[in-house]
């Protein structure tokens, strides 16, 4: 959530364009430190709601703290800030050039960023493919060996997430990125040698260690170019890149496992080898298609003056740090240093989402992992199983996409993350209390499937982490311990169906029922907390005359979510 802004502190300095009388200039608005700004946003997130009156030609720079030249002096970006050059608290755009800039960062950043994740969710979802191909069978594993491999990656993936977060502070995520999709591409591919259960947990443990970190790294990397609330809709499309990979390998899989005995080798062998190429593919493209910046994309690649125009370039910069001034604290290729790291993770405020990131996803995680392995057991062969795994993955990407903008429409991030678990619900109790060995096994794929197409609460929790950090060191710290509880989370769900409860997995099922009572109650008490800090905030805040805060403003110290000007999102 952005910096309150004060009105009675900034009434005498800045005027909105509905308020300036026609024909007035900024020669003749002596109360308007600047060209008069535009009208509030809030109403203007989504084409439906923008009446006919709108007009793209407005004025679309929104209200700051850099609008007061007594408070603004506290916001300035640091002297080594990427895009100091560009920054102007003068600047003034419209609508019309906004969404234009904003559609461009779209197919320029935000596409090529799900086609990374599409290519890091190949290399993790083949597995689940390669189990429709007598995979277990072929290396002498059981599901209980299955269950110890999914545990060991992702405690290693839990392992990478700090390393890899923070070395892509470092070294810039355009660096970065591309070399670590390169690194666990070889490691997926080597897996067509795999001939033991040492082998497959070695790989299974070196592939989570590189793949790391990747999620946080490219949210962080996409908070450079959107505002907060523009970033979570777009970590739903990033997330749709998941699925849509998922949707791939499936049909990639219907394919490639035809080409078992292909030079006498089993069809998942091929799976791995192929897709492990398709990614570092991928990987080379990133070292010339990512831009470190917003006002550094000129390369030999994306041509000697960049992507983006003088004029874009100035807006995209003062557009993202009028919403979020703590982003220019920092610049893309600075180190968290131990103090940093230390203040960020003791951060209490954030600590709600965290604890929500352990257990959210586990209702669907479990069955997901047990997908294949079940509609084999159900009596489908080999290929129907890989392609009835993609309805549900087509409906989780509409529902996903929904969840992302009904939170955004109504401001309500804790009410919608938390209908995940009520979607999940009914399903939950249906695959408990009927014996699926005697129904349909139509009926059965459709119980599932309609299960595993709960909306995805990521995106919106995700941004959260984000809006409610308020700085860039929070934010990357933050980013990389929420994905850390959630792959606790994994390892939990890695261990709830256990081959002593096969097929029907009662015991499973009512954990599992038992977790969404209990994230619901967590998603009610990180309500409350937020509530209440808010509420803590305004009190001390009305306190203050319009003199003490000011000065609070223009001299206090403290610093990102701490302000008393801050206002926690929930």
């Amino acid at each position: 959530m952005a910096t309150v802004v004060p009105d009675q502190v900034f009434a005498e300095k800045t005027l909105a364009a509905d308020d300036v009388e026609p024909g007035a200039t900024e020669k003749n608005t002596a109360t308007v430190a600047f060209a008069p700004l535009g009208k509030s946003e809030r109403d203007r997130r989504f084409w439906f709601q923008r009446t006919k009156s709108f007009d793209p030609d407005d004025i679309a720079t929104q209200p700051s703290v850099y609008d007061h030249p007594d408070v603004g002096a506290q916001y300035q970006p640091r002297p080594d800030w990427e895009n100091l050059h560009r920054f102007d608290a003068s600047a003034r755009w419209t609508w019309a050039e906004e969404q234009r800039i904003i559609r461009k960062i779209d197919w320029r950043i935000m596409l090529f960023c799900a086609v990374m994740f599409m290519s890091m969710e190949i290399d993790r979802a083949n597995l689940s493919q390669a189990l429709s191909d007598n995979f277990l069978l072929d290396l002498h594993l059981t599901t209980n060996d299955y269950n110890l491999g999914n545990t060991i990656y992702a405690g290693c993936f839990l392992a990478g997430e700090f390393p890899a977060q923070l070395l892509a502070k470092w070294l810039g995520a355009d660096r970065w990125i591309p070399t670590q999709i390169v690194l666990f591409s070889v490691v997926s591919a080597s897996q067509f040698a795999l001939s033991s259960k040492p082998a497959f947990l070695a790989t299974r443990a070196l592939l989570a260690l590189l793949q790391g970190g990747f999620i946080p790294e490219v949210v962080l990397y996409l908070s450079y170019f959107y505002k907060h609330h523009e970033l979570t809709l777009r970590l739903g499309f990033f997330w749709t890149g998941m699925f849509v990979a998922d949707i791939v390998t499936s049909i990639l899989a219907f394919g490639l496992l035809h080409m078992r005995n292909v030079q006498g080798y089993a069809g998942w062998r091929w799976l791995f080898l192929i897709e492990g190429l398709i990614t570092g593919t991928v990987g080379l493209l990133a070292y010339v298609l990512m831009p470190p910046g917003p006002t550094q994309t000129a390369n030999w690649a994306r041509g000697k003056n960049g992507w983006f125009s003088e004029r874009e370039e100035v807006i995209m910069v003062n557009r993202i740090i009028r919403d979020d001034p703590s982003k220019g604290t920092m610049h893309n290729r600075q180190p968290i240093t131990p103090k940093l790291l230390w203040k960020s993770l003791t951060d209490v405020d954030l600590w709600p989402l965290y604890i929500i990131g352990l257990t959210f996803n586990i209702p669907t995680l479990c069955p997901t992992q047990y997908l294949t392995l079940s509609l084999r057991g159900l009596g489908f062969n080999t290929f129907q199983t890989n392609l009835l795994t993609i309805p549900y993955l087509v409906l989780k990407i509409f529902n996903m996409l929904a969840l992302a903008t009904l939170s955004e429409f109504t401001g309500q991030l804790a009410a919608c993350a938390s209908l995940f678990q009520l979607w999940c619900l009914p399903f939950l109790i249906y695959l408990e209390v009927v014996d699926t060995t005697k129904a349909s096994k139509w009926l059965t794929w459709a119980m599932i499937s309609l299960l595993l197409a709960a909306p995805l609460a990521h995106p919106v929790q995700v941004g959260w982490v984000s809006r409610n950090a308020n700085t860039v060191r929070s934010r990357t710290v933050g980013a990389a311990l929420y994905n850390m509880f959630l792959q606790a989370g994994v390892m939990v769900s890695s261990n709830i169906y256990r081959a002593d409860d096969a097929p029907l997995y009662r015991r499973g099922n009512g954990v599992l029922l038992g977790i969404v009572g209990l994230n619901l109650c967590l998603y009610v008490l990180a309500k409350a907390y937020y509530v209440w800090r808010n509420r803590v905030r305004e009190l001390r805040w009305a306190a203050m005359t319009p003199e003490e805060r000011l000065y609070y403003l223009s001299d206090h110290q403290d610093a990102g979510n701490k302000r008393l000007d801050f206002r926690f999102a929930s």
